[in-house]
C-alpha cells in the first residue's frame, strides 16, 4: 500500500495532541484543512496527511502554540470538526498525573474509565429540540485500546492496561487533599481534557481511545517534588517518540474500515428519543455529519 494517500482518500483515522504534543513526526506531506461548524472553529487547523498508508488528521487540543486552557477548548467543534472530514477513530495522546505508586512517570496508561470533576464544559451535541442519551458506560473503544496497548508494549514501554482518568476542571493542579481523596477513590490517573472529548466522540458515533503520558506524581507522592510545567514537560518530550510509534503501530494494526466489533458506530441508534416530527429541521441540518444516516433524505 502506498504510504501517500490521494488527498481524496476517507480521513478516517485521527490523533488529538496535547500538551507537548503539537506536531506528528511521521505525517507525510500535511497539509492544513480548515473546518467550520456550527459550534465554532476548533482549536487550530487540522493537520491532514499520510501515513501507514492512510489518510490521518492531525489536531493540537490546546492550539499549535499552546494558547488555549482547558476549560476554552472548544470540544464540541474539535470533535465535530473531525468528524465532518469522515474521521471514525480518534487517538488521544494526553500528558497525566498517576495516583498509584506502580505508575511511574514516563509509564504510559491504556485507560478504560474515567470520572468527571469539570464544571464549565458544555457535555453534548444536543439540545436545540432533540434529546439524546447515549450509552457510556464503557466509554473507551476496546478496539483501539488493545491495539494501542500491544503496539506500546511492543515498543519495550511499561504500559498498564486499563485504568480510570480523572478529569478535573483545572487549570490549577490539585491540592494535596485533592489528590489524596482521587487516590481513595481508585482513581489512576489525573488530567484535564479527555473526559469532555470522550462522551462527544461517542455521541458523534466516533471510536475514542487514550494513550495517557505519565509526566508526575501530582502532589500526594511524599517522597517526590509536586508537579511542575517544567518536569511534565521533560517527561513528555522523553515520551513523545514513543507516543508517535505508538499512533503509527495502532494505525498500520487497525483494519481501515471498522469492523462492527466495538459498539461506537452505532452508539446514536437508540440515543435518539424525541419524535422525529417534533424536531426542528434546522436542528436536523446543523447537526448533519452526526445524523445522516439515521434522517434519509437529510437535507
Amino acid at each position: 500500500m502506498s504510504s501517500k494517500p490521494s488527498p481524496d482518500d476517507p480521513v478516517r483515522f485521527a490523533i488529538i495532541g496535547g500538551s507537548g504534543l503539537y506536531a506528528l513526526a511521521g505525517l507525510e506531506e500535511a497539509r492544513e484543512v480548515r473546518v467550520d461548524t456550527p459550534f465554532g472553529p476548533p482549536s487550530d487547523s487540522i493537520l491532514v496527511g499520510g501515513m501507514s498508508g492512510r489518510a490521518v488528521a492531525f489536531l493540537a487540543r490546546h492550539g499549535r502554540h499552546h494558547t488555549l486552557l482547558p476549560s476554552e477548548v472548544n470540544y464540541r467543534a474539535n470533535i465535530f470538526a473531525l468528524k465532518s472530514l469522515g474521521v471514525e477513530r480518534i487517538i488521544s495522546a494526553s500528558a497525566v498525573g498517576s495516583l498509584r505508586e506502580a505508575i511511574h512517570p514516563r509509564d504510559v496508561v491504556l485507560v478504560d474509565q474515567f470520572i468527571d470533576r469539570t464544571r464549565q464544559r458544555p457535555a453534548t451535541f444536543f439540545g436545540g429540540g432533540l434529546t439524546a442519551h447515549v450509552s457510556f458506560a464503557d466509554p473507551v473503544c476496546p478496539e483501539v485500546r488493545a491495539r494501542m496497548l500491544d503496539a506500546a508494549r511492543g515498543r519495550g514501554a511499561q504500559a498498564h492496561d486499563g485504568g480510570t482518568y480523572l478529569c478535573i476542571e483545572g487549570p490549577a493542579f490539585s491540592t494535596r487533599a485533592e489528590s489524596l481523596l482521587y487516590r481513595s477513590w481508585g482513581v489512576d490517573v489525573i488530567g484535564m481534557t479527555n473526559l469532555p472529548e470522550a462522551r462527544l466522540a461517542r455521541e458523534a458515533e466516533v471510536c475514542y481511545a487514550t494513550l495517557a503520558l505519565v509526566t508526575d506524581y501530582d502532589c500526594w507522592h511524599e517522597e517526590e517534588e509536586d508537579v511542575s510545567v517544567t518536569s511534565l514537560l521533560d517527561n513528555l518530550k522523553a515520551n513523545s517518540a514513543l507516543a508517535a510509534e505508538v499512533v503509527r503501530e495502532t494505525i498500520t494494526a487497525l483494519p481501515e474500515i471498522r469492523t462492527g466489533e466495538c459498539p461506537c458506530g452505532e452508539s446514536l441508534r437508540h440515543a435518539l428519543i424525541t419524535d422525529r416530527e417534533a424536531i426542528p429541521p434546522e436542528t436536523v441540518r446543523r447537526l448533519k455529519p452526526l445524523l445522516r444516516k439515521y434522517f434519509d433524505p437529510l437535507s
